[in-house]
């Protein structure tokens, strides 16, 4: 009777043995894991002021797969704790809160003009 106590207690150390194994080698893999993903996300940070885009999920009712998911160029009006963003739309002239994760930056083409003029000259090529 004392041998199979004993040998079963040898089999439950074996098994949290197992457990403990287990238990690291799943930690190790969510370190490696987590770092990776983490140097995948871009952090965006957002200043009142700044114009942005709004990404609208509930567009799948038009028709329609060109059409783009992105609207407007809200202004950001407060920024919260947390990622999430007060912006002001002048179009519709409403204020409302929105997560961060649904904007991106949006970039205005800025057409800067010249006063000075490019001279084209002719290129004499010569016969060979």
């Amino acid at each position: 009777m004392k041998q199979a106590g004993d040998k079963r207690k040898l089999q439950l150390n074996e098994l949290e043995e197992l457990r403990r194994n287990a238990y690291e080698n799943a930690k190790l893999y969510k370190e490696r894991t987590k770092a990776y993903h983490d140097k995948q996300l871009v952090r965006m940070e957002f200043h009142v002021g700044q114009k942005v885009l709004i990404y609208n999920s509930r567009l799948r009712l038009i028709p329609g797969k060109l059409k783009s998911r992105w609207f407007g160029h809200c202004v950001v009006t407060k920024v919260f704790p947390h990622g999430a963003l007060e912006v002001h739309s002048p179009e519709e002239n409403q204020t409302f809160k929105v997560n961060g994760h649904r904007v991106k930056p949006y970039l205005e083409l800025i057409l800067v003009s010249r006063d000075e003029d490019l001279a084209l000259q002719s290129i004499q090529y010569a016969a060979q």
